[in-house]
């Protein structure tokens, strides 16, 4: 995954706001869609619990500012048929695999995006299917409806950060943590701030990133 593009994920928060049509007020999928195409995303795959909707159309959004395709896994035709009627022409967009998500995650290796709504069943063992992939590249996993879902993902090879955003955010890598003087690490916050221009009413989004520290006890 190539490094952070600050346009790509302001052109698709905005291209997935647009699509989402909910007007000037954001909602967890833009910021799905700014994730995605900010670490230029080539392969984005999805997993839902359900009918695939907003999150869908975010990874559509992302994928044409990157140059990118989505796939999304389905656990049965009914779903299928609803999320294709849901979408609408959108849906031409992504190419649909139907099957156990922990079994076909193992197919798509090459991902550098994988998105999982975490109210799918057994998402746990998806979580950690998405983990095997990982180890092949510098995918980044990203868990949404994740709060309340249990203890912290992060182990010696995976890092995870959790955002308050929506039903809450997981974003997991792998990799260690920035390291700076003994004992200490810099974690970053970041939020995401729209701004409407009151004399021409243009929208613009600014991540806000701050690093503060954190002591490690030995």
């Amino acid at each position: 995954m190539a490094c952070w593009s600050a346009e790509n994920a302001t052109k698709a928060y905005l291209r997935a706001l647009k699509m989402g049509k909910r007007g000037k007020e954001p909602d967890v999928a833009e910021f799905i869609s700014a994730i995605a195409a900010g670490n230029n995303a080539q392969l984005m795959v999805m997993t839902c619990a359900g009918v695939a909707g907003s999150t869908a159309l975010a990874l559509v959004a992302a994928a044409r500012q990157t140059g990118g395709r989505v796939v999304c896994i389905l656990n049965s035709l009914d779903y299928y048929d609803a999320t294709k009627s849901a979408l609408g022409d959108y849906g031409d967009c992504i190419n649909f695999a139907i099957g156990d998500a922990k079994t076909l995650l193992n197919d798509y290796k090459s991902a550098d995006f994988v998105l999982i709504d975490c109210n799918i069943s057994d998402h746990k063992a998806v979580l950690k299917a998405a983990q095997e992939v990982a180890k092949h590249g510098g995918t980044l996993i990203v868990g949404y409806n994740a709060l309340h879902k249990g203890p912290g993902w992060s182990t010696d090879e995976f890092k995870t950060h959790f955002l308050p955003i929506g039903e809450g955010l997981l974003l997991i890598r792998k990799g260690a943590p920035s390291k700076a003087g003994d004992g200490v690490y810099f974690r970053k916050r970041s939020r995401w701030v729209v701004k409407i221009d009151k004399w021409t009413g243009e929208e613009h989004v600014f991540r806000i990133t701050s690093p503060f520290p954190k002591e490690i006890k030995a």
